[in-house]
């Protein structure tokens, strides 16, 4: 009964992070990123004082730093689109590289560096806390690097239908598919050929991205408020069961086609 529930929730976390994907798999994995996103988010405000995955908002503080001639501030913005950008881009790399290799582990591989990621700014949270500022900067421009990585593989993994961090476009297409859903059409004529129609599917998506988002928040500031940068320790944690499963599949396979090539 317990082998048989443990070889259950093996294949489903390994097929909710392997190469081969359906639509479910896409929204199941997107939703638990972006409970994860949302706490970071909170948490890491509470903990360095800043949002790293408001890139709207480091953008406009930027703008602002440099019509007041505030150029650290400047500089100190632009490492962290530097940062964001490069997590996407590591992100692009690592499911490239998998997919040459056609490894089942395709978006395992970056789900688990985010965990070994978020473990090291849960780890060196004493060392924040003891050395004052010291280290602040360099936590900031980390949990950057991990909301870009993040962000990317969802981006990729779901063909650009989910953002687990970016919750302007989320409330953007909410507000759309709600004018869909309460436009009146009156003209009958008219609403033969081109009816005004919400996705249902569309909007029910969008909204529960944004609760998780919102919920994941609650969650994380509340972690914070109370562990400290040692609330990143569960995430990590999480996120490392959820890709294992992928990642031993592509161990077992290349051991057994090791095996058949030694006996022929």
């Amino acid at each position: 009964m317990i082998s048989s529930v443990f070889g259950g929730a093996f294949r489903y976390l390994s097929r909710l992070t392997g190469s081969r994907r359906d639509r479910i798999a896409n929204r199941q994995l997107g939703g638990l990123l972006t409970f994860v996103a949302g706490a970071v988010n909170a948490g890491g405000f509470l903990a360095i004082h800043r949002y790293t995955s408001h890139v709207t908002g480091v953008a406009s503080a930027m703008a602002d730093d440099l019509a007041a001639g505030s150029f650290s501030l400047v500089f100190a913005g632009a490492a962290l689109l530097v940062a964001f950008t490069s997590g996407a881009a590591c992100t692009a790399v690592l499911v490239n590289w998998a997919r040459r290799r056609q490894l089942h582990s395709l978006y395992a591989i970056p789900l688990l560096f985010e965990a070994a990621l978020l473990l090291l700014f849960g780890v060196t949270g004493a060392r924040v806390s003891s050395s004052g500022v010291a280290l602040l900067p360099a936590t900031a421009l980390l949990l950057c690097f991990v909301m870009g990585l993040q962000n990317a593989m969802v981006t990729k993994m779901s063909g650009a239908e989910l953002r687990t961090t970016h919750m302007t476009g989320i409330a953007t297409d909410i507000g759309v598919e709600m004018g869909r859903l309460f436009y009146w059409n009156r003209t009958a004529a008219y609403n033969e050929v081109h009816p005004v129609k919400a996705n249902r599917d569309r909007l029910m998506l969008h909204l529960t991205v944004l609760a998780l988002f919102f919920v994941g928040g609650v969650v994380g500031a509340l972690a914070f408020r109370t562990m400290g940068f040692t609330a990143a320790v569960p995430l990590a944690v999480a996120l490392a069961v959820v890709a294992g499963p992928a990642l031993v599949d592509d161990l077992l396979r290349r051991r057994a086609g090791e095996q058949l090539s030694d006996v022929v």
